[in-house]
C-alpha cells in the first residue's frame, strides 16, 4: 500500500458519519459507511468497503479490495444492526470478507490484536477470534466458530459452524474440521486427526521443556492411552494436581473438554 498515513485519496467515498481519526489514511476508490469507527494509525488500502457497524482499532493495516462489515450470509438475518469488532495492530490482506454477527448469536463478529490474515480469508458472522492468530491463504470459517490466541490455521483450512479451536493449536493445509480441536493440538486432513503437540509453536512462544513436558502428557492421556473421553478428563485432573510446572496448561486443555460441543477430534 503506498498510502501516506493522515491522508485521504480524493477519490474514496467517506460517509459523513464515519467516525477516523485524523490520523487514519485511506486508499483511491474505498469506501466507507456511517456507522463505521476507525482508529488511529489504521492504515486503509485501495479499493477497501467497510460498512455496518463496525469498529476498527489502531494500527491496523486493510489491504485493497476486502469487504469488511458486510450483511452476515444467513438467512435469517433480518437487517438487524449487528456488529464487527477489529482489534489492533491486525494486518489484513487482499480479498478478505468479515461478516457482521446475528441475533440469534451474540450478535458480533470479533477479531482480536496482533493478527495476521492473509489473502481470501473469511470470517463469517458471530465467529470470535482471538490474538497473534496467523491466517493462511484461503482459510475460512463458517458461522458462530470460535478461535483461540496463537492458532495457526494454514492454507485452505475450513472450520464447520459452531466449532472451536483451543490456544495455541495448528491446523494444517486443507484441513477440513467438523468437531473441536484442544489447546497446544497439532493435527490435518480430511476428515481431520490429531498428530501430536504444536512442540515447535510452544517453544518459539517461550514455554518451557516442563511445561511442554506437561502438556504432551496430557496430549497421550487423551489421545493415546485407550481411555474414554471421561477417563481422560479423570486421568488429566490427577496429571494437573500432581504436575506443578505443567498445571495451568493441562487445566486448559481439561478445562476446554468441558466446554466442547460439537465433540473433539480424536
Amino acid at each position: 500500500m503506498a498510502t501516506t498515513m493522515g491522508t485521504i485519496h480524493p477519490t474514496a467515498i467517506i460517509d459523513p458519519q464515519a467516525q477516523l481519526d485524523s490520523s487514519v489514511a485511506v486508499g483511491a476508490y474505498t469506501v466507507i459507511g456511517p456507522h463505521v469507527q476507525i482508529g488511529a494509525g489504521t492504515v486503509v488500502g485501495p479499493h477497501v468497503v467497510i460498512e455496518g457497524h463496525t469498529t476498527i482499532g489502531r494500527d491496523n493495516k486493510l489491504f485493497q479490495f476486502s469487504s469488511i462489515g458486510a450483511a452476515p450470509q444467513d438467512k435469517k438475518w433480518a437487517g438487524e444492526p449487528t456488529r464487527l469488532t477489529i482489534g489492533d495492530r491486525n494486518t489484513i490482506r487482499e480479498f478478505c470478507t468479515f461478516n457482521t454477527g446475528t441475533v440469534q448469536d451474540r450478535g458480533v463478529t470479533s477479531l482480536g490484536n496482533d493478527n495476521w490474515i492473509s489473502a481470501y480469508v473469511h470470517l463469517a458472522h458471530d465467529c470470535q477470534v482471538g490474538s497473534n492468530t496467523i491466517f493462511s491463504n484461503n482459510a475460512q470459517l463458517a458461522g458462530h466458530v470460535e478461535i483461540g490466541d496463537w492458532v495457526i490455521m494454514s492454507g485452505f483450512a475450513n472450520v464447520h459452524q459452531f466449532c472451536k479451536i483451543g490456544a495455541h493449536a495448528f491446523v494444517g493445509m486443507s484441513t477440513s474440521l467438523t468437531q473441536d480441536v484442544p489447546p497446544f493440538v497439532l493435527l490435518n486432513g480430511n476428515p481431520a486427526q490429531a498428530h501430536g503437540v504444536n512442540i515447535e509453536g510452544l517453544k518459539r512462544r517461550g514455554f518451557t521443556r516442563e511445561e511442554i513436558n506437561g502438556i504432551r502428557t496430557a496430549y497421550k492421556l487423551l489421545y493415546r492411552s485407550g481411555l474414554t473421553l471421561e477417563e481422560a478428563k479423570a486421568a488429566l485432573l490427577a496429571e494437573e494436581q500432581a504436575s506443578p510446572a505443567g498445571a495451568v496448561h493441562i487445566r486448559a486443555m481439561r478445562e476446554f473438554l468441558d466446554t466442547a460441543t460439537r465433540g473433539i477430534v480424536r
